[in-house]
């Protein structure tokens, strides 16, 4: 009896330090180094190869509203895609990132004054979107959207761009090299 205790204390401990190890604590995240303020990312040891002299051609496709007083999340991926190759070695002039919205994300594209008037406060994305057009990020709102919501171009933050339409954006930016990014 004595020894199915000792193994049953044994094997409790095991799980238990197994246990822990699983739950250890997730990595801390980094600002940066381009856009401190938003597009947070992870140290990662990858095994895909970054060549030096990389360019990186990338459109990202956002539809979604923000549902909360915090910046777009599809918004800031962009600024985590800036950050995390920047921090990686990728030459910041290397990277072209474009933003094509539609859906009722276009309200996220709103200046301050035109979000004040529908929600008597500032556009929470108002710095995130300051800070991808100051770092050439290339914004469009969907013309066809934007009439069905409502949304007239003197409405849009400074430096967003009234496109056709999201497809022709899309069209457009393929033609000139970008790929768009899944996520």
């Amino acid at each position: 009896m004595e020894f199915v205790g000792v193994m049953k204390c044994i094997y409790l401990s095991v799980l238990f330090l197994f246990a822990q190890a699983v739950h250890a604590a997730p990595a801390k995240m980094s600002s940066g180094p381009v856009i401190q303020a938003f597009g947070k990312h992870y140290s990662v040891q990858s095994d895909l190869v970054l060549p030096a002299d990389l360019k990186l051609k990338v459109v990202f496709d956002v539809s979604e509203q923000t549902a909360s007083k915090k910046e777009n999340r599809g918004f800031n991926n962009l600024a985590r895609f800036l950050n995390m190759h920047v921090a990686n070695g990728v030459k910041a002039e290397n990277i072209e990132l474009a933003l094509v919205v539609h859906g009722k994300a276009g309200y996220d594209l709103l200046s301050d004054a035109a979000f004040r008037q529908e929600n008597q406060r500032d556009n929470p994305n108002s710095l995130l979107l300051a800070e991808l057009i100051k770092n050439n990020v290339k914004i469009y709102l969907c013309g066809q959207s934007a009439a069905f919501l409502g949304i007239q171009k003197a409405d849009l933050y400074p430096g967003v761009q009234m496109a056709l339409s999201a497809m022709t954006a899309h069209a457009i930016l393929a033609q000139q090299g970008y790929s768009v990014n899944p996520f």
